[in-house]
């Protein structure tokens, strides 16, 4: 038998019945270790739920294996029961950051949170909201009328983003994407690219009468003034990929309309 890198894997599933059926079949076949044993994470469930684990298991220097038992599965891999410690053994991995959101609500308390997707900002009302963008300190729109704004990672890029009509860019891309939503002013606008080592400021005009929410994945602040975004080179996780099926190929697809 060929030596494995990854001898002890732990499974978890999603809440969804399929997955919770597989993980008990998985853990069967080839045991199941406690999460802080394991040299690897299977993780069974859609891309909603893998997400969720990346969030969990960030900086823990455990890779995380995605299988698709949900419902789109473009971070997860198919779903086979069989050879997974040889799948395992010839994985291929791609390392992400997350970026840090730090949003400022409208009595002053400052709120961290991670997105390994996106930061942001919603309009918390019928009104559109009124944003003032900032790059390093230095404003380069005064004034954007929009539904919001978001800044995206390039793993993020195929999310959220790209329903907003944003780049996809390349996993080893250095840049982050600032994407307008549904913009109004200027109305041609259609976002910007930056360096991803830039620091992106979004300032809410009028938020007493235009409200704001921001968002950093799946943590909500309402009524900010203020939110920063910046990637943190100092965390990550790593994603683990079937030959030829890695994260770069998939966005590679996306683009060429796979």
């Amino acid at each position: 038998m060929t030596a494995s890198r990854y001898d002890k894997i732990a499974f978890v599933a999603s809440n969804a019945p399929d997955a919770i059926a597989a993980q008990e079949r998985l853990a069967k076949a080839y045991g199941n270790a406690p999460e802080t044993k394991a040299d690897v994470v299977v993780a069974l469930g859609g891309d909603g739920f893998m997400l969720h684990m990346l969030h969990r298991f960030r900086d823990r220097g455990i890779p995380i294996f995605g299988m698709h038992r949900g419902t789109i599965g473009f971070l997860m891999n198919e779903f086979r029961e069989d050879g997974l410690r040889e799948r395992l053994n010839v994985a291929e991995g791609s390392r992400i950051h997350p970026l840090i959101m730090e949003a400022t609500d409208a009595a002053g308390k400052v709120h961290t949170a991670p997105a390994l997707n996106e930061v942001s900002l919603l309009r918390q009302s019928y009104q559109a909201a009124k944003l003032r963008i900032l790059i390093d300190g230095k404003a380069r729109m005064e004034e954007l009328i929009c539904d919001g704004i978001l800044v995206a990672t390039p793993v993020g890029s195929t999310a959220y983003n790209l329903s907003a009509h944003g780049p996809i860019l390349p996993l080893a891309a250095p840049f982050l994407a600032v994407t307008p939503i549904s913009p109004f002013r200027p109305r041609r606008w259609r976002g910007a690219l930056v360096p991803d080592r830039a620091r992106v400021e979004i300032e809410i005009l009028e938020s007493d009468k235009r409200p704001v929410n921001a968002v950093a994945d799946y943590f909500e602040v309402r009524s900010v003034v203020r939110v920063k975004a910046r990637m943190d080179r100092t965390s990550s996780v790593e994603m683990l990929f079937d030959p030829g099926h890695s994260l770069d190929e998939r966005i590679l697809n996306e683009q060429f309309g796979y």
